[in-house]
């Protein structure tokens, strides 16, 4: 009889793994928290903090802005690629990226779009102009949309761009206002990382490794989810090849789902501290709410964010932050800044409907508010809806 492990033990290991367990306090180290998570989503809106930058302070709120446009740009401590989004991943992790350098452009080039874009794109000399002139954003190159201007309609230099990034024949070396800018990879990948050489097969291997090692229990579409650089053919020849164990874990509705996990699962679940009951405000790309099959199903949690929704079909806004509390996911929170003058408004606090919103609840998301104020520069708390949700 394969292992049973309770929901309560699973969630406990997975907030473990996502580094969400322990209070956030302490020297800040955003270098060991990507490591820890193997890769952070970079996203271009900034209700709050930008995507990034908020994940990084979830799990440490001594983290500044700054200091991951430092790892990138100065340290050359992590490098920018495509996961299931694009992400800064550990630059040890760059020896492991190739194979998904030559699956991306694979099926760019099955494809063909982007690859015409190269095509349109020779009198550019794009990367003859990176060589000699350094590094260079969109803004150097001036080509337009051919056909209706749709929503997800880019130009052809961009899409060059773009088909070479995904290749691995240009990398970021930093952004400006989160605007990339593009180098050659010998420029801003260390020499002495470039050098090392993996056989396609071990790569495969390590990134499965890697991802069960981070998700703790998993399916292997879990395992291919993680990183977005396998097939799952491939997932299932490494796991044909591994002494993983299948365990049953508990779901949020009461249900077993079969999973896999490593040999010592049970070692580890021993070793898995209770977490924090500190309340958290997530970012919406969270590790811990991106899978939101995974989010559903250990915590009863259904999340879908409503950006690309119209606003009056939207079920709760344009951009809402789960709540954490402990081991349990216990509202949603509205909320925007402005920076310019120093204000968070709080647009709307909804709590689930299991939860009572009680005193101490409430001042601690006013705690956890104040923290975000001084991490945006915007100390002022506004509230332009009940304190204490219906």
């Amino acid at each position: 009889m394969s292992l049973q492990i309770s929901n309560r033990a699973a969630r406990h290991l997975w907030l473990s793994k996502q580094g969400l367990s322990k209070p956030p306090t302490g020297p800040a180290d955003p270098r060991a928290t990507i490591q820890a998570l193997g890769f952070v989503q970079l996203d271009s809106i900034q209700v709050l903090s930008r995507a990034h930058h908020h994940i990084l302070w979830s799990r440490n709120q001594n983290y500044r802005e700054p200091m991951l446009d430092h790892l990138l740009a100065k340290e050359r401590a992590v490098f920018e690629h495509f996961t299931h989004d694009a992400s800064v991943l550990p630059i040890e992790t760059y020896p492991y990226w190739r194979a998904q350098f030559a699956r991306r452009k694979a099926r760019m080039d099955a494809k063909g779009w982007y690859a015409q874009a190269m095509v349109d794109c020779t009198d550019l000399n794009i990367k003859d102009r990176i060589a000699a002139q350094g590094a260079l954003s969109t803004e150097a190159f001036d080509t337009k949309v051919d056909g209706p201007k749709e929503m997800w309609a880019r130009p052809p230099h961009k899409r060059a761009l773009d088909y070479m990034w995904y290749a691995g024949e240009l990398a970021t070396c930093f952004r400006h206002n989160f605007k990339k800018f593009y180098n050659l990879p010998e420029r801003v990948i260390p020499a002495e990382v470039r050098a090392i050489d993996i056989p396609a097969q071990e790569q495969i291997s390590w990134l499965c490794n890697a991802a069960l090692a981070r998700l703790g229990f998993a399916t292997t579409g879990d395992i291919k989810r993680f990183w977005e650089a396998v097939d799952t053919a491939d997932v299932r020849s490494w796991i044909a090849n591994t002494s993983l164990i299948e365990v049953e874990i508990e779901t949020a509705q009461g249900d077993w789902r079969p999973m896999l996990a490593p040999p010592d699962i049970a070692k580890t679940l021993a070793n898995t501290s209770t977490p924090t009951s500190r309340l958290r405000i997530l970012n919406p790309f969270d590790p811990l709410i991106r899978d939101r099959n995974r989010l559903s199903q250990l915590f009863g949690f259904d999340y879908r964010i409503e950006i690309f929704v119209p606003a009056a079909k939207r079920q709760w806004g344009y951009y809402v932050y789960p709540l954490l509390e402990g081991d349990r996911l216990v509202g949603r929170l509205e909320a925007k800044a402005n920076r310019k003058s120093g204000e968070i408004m709080v647009k709307n606090l909804w709590r689930e409907t299991s939860v009572r919103w009680t005193e101490a609840r409430a001042r601690k998301l006013d705690a956890e508010l104040t923290r975000m104020g001084r991490f945006i520069g915007a100390p002022t708390i506004l509230w332009d809806c009940p304190r204490q949700p219906a």
